[in-house]
């Protein structure tokens, strides 16, 4: 199982939310290049990368950092946050960024969505954003009528091969993860499953590891000490 370190961006800084919360925000760093950085340095290899600006308002703000994160650090990058057409798609692509992640769009417009992935393929994938498991978008901050674990199985039938399922409420919250969550949707045939949202303890990676998972995302816990990288890295790996 892979797994990414997450960096989430807002306003050109590295921060965290709270359950997708954008007044419960944390401070973490000012320079996301470095901390891309020290996340390689730790024996990372890939990197899960979210614009928190353009995730709200559909644009993508903080380009230019991402941009810089894909170049000075090597590392397979996947990004989201406001991809929301394809120029936008484009520009990530150009730069070098290893998979685009549409959040809003998959839900929103499903046209652009069938075209990303005619067009890049495994480049793409999708967040399933899931607040009281339902579909969450823009931001988080809109919740959609569509079930959660029916919208991954038909992200599957598009073509899609990669969901990052996130359950919202226990992002940041440092209270372990949803494991009934991935333990159901490892079961959906055809579909990578990266789990992401509060994630805390080893033996939660580990349990993702063993039934399946293609990869886990750490953020808050990595930031706050609670997890070491190369710990869990090594445990993700069997270690």
């Amino acid at each position: 199982m892979i797994i990414f370190p997450a960096i989430d961006i807002r306003g050109g800084k590295v921060v965290r939310l709270t359950k997708g919360d954008y007044d419960d925000m944390t401070v973490y760093g000012d320079d996301p290049v470095l901390t891309a950085l020290s996340f390689r340095d730790s024996g990372a290899d890939h990197l899960h990368v979210v614009d928190l600006d353009g995730a709200r308002e559909g644009e993508t703000v903080n380009f230019g950092v991402i941009k810089r994160i894909v170049a000075e650090s090597g590392m397979f990058v996947q990004v989201g946050g406001g991809i929301r057409d394809m120029e936008r798609a484009d520009r990530y692509a150009e730069c070098g960024v290893g998979r685009m992640i549409l959040g809003t769009a998959a839900v929103e417009d499903p046209d652009f969505l069938r075209a990303a992935i005619k067009k890049y393929r495994g480049k793409i994938a999708v967040g399933a954003d899931a607040r009281d498991g339902k579909i969450a978008v823009r931001g988080w901050e809109k919740l959609s009528g569509t079930d959660a674990f029916d919208f991954c199985t038909a992200m599957r039938d598009l073509g899609v091969g990669t969901v990052i399922y996130t359950d919202i409420s226990r992002d940041g919250a440092m209270s372990g993860t949803n494991i009934g969550a991935y333990r159901r949707l490892v079961g959906i045939d055809g579909l990578d499953i990266i789990a992401s949202g509060g994630i805390t303890y080893y033996s939660e990676i580990a349990e993702l590891r063993n039934m399946g998972n293609y990869g886990a995302i750490l953020g808050k816990a990595l930031y706050t000490g609670a997890l070491d990288l190369k710990t869990a890295i090594e445990t993700a790996r069997g270690g």
